[in-house]
């Protein structure tokens, strides 16, 4: 699938977001931490040599640059890009499924203050 076939299944056009994300899985006692590619109101890319499986559940964390307010809640992978193609970044596509209201909020004032867009 090349990332207009990608772009083509997308419901939400990307922002491009460089920040720090921090995430754990069942399985995992601590945090692992990679920055993210780009964000959108359904979901995260986030860049890793290391990617989860899709269908994996994780808990997600991260802050606005300033380090005041925390996002925080669970997603899903729901892409993979396995490292070594030179046509996208490796790391997966990650939805949101369980971020509470003040998060999703958050998300929406990042979104609009890069795309130049104002709620």
């Amino acid at each position: 699938m090349s990332d207009s076939d990608g772009a083509d299944k997308r419901r939400h056009p990307r922002t491009p977001l460089n920040v720090l994300v921090q995430f754990r899985f069942d399985t995992f006692d601590e945090f692992l931490a990679e920055y993210s590619v780009n964000i959108s109101p359904g979901g995260i890319f986030v860049k890793t040599d290391e990617p989860r499986e899709e269908g994996s559940v994780i808990y997600l964390q991260f802050a606005l640059k300033d380090g005041s307010k925390l996002i925080e809640g669970m997603g899903r992978v729901v892409r993979v890009n396995p490292p070594g193609d030179p046509q996208r970044p490796p790391g997966m596509g990650i939805e949101f499924m369980n971020f509470d209201d003040e998060s999703m909020a958050l998300i929406a004032e990042i979104i609009a203050q890069r795309s130049g867009t104002k709620n």
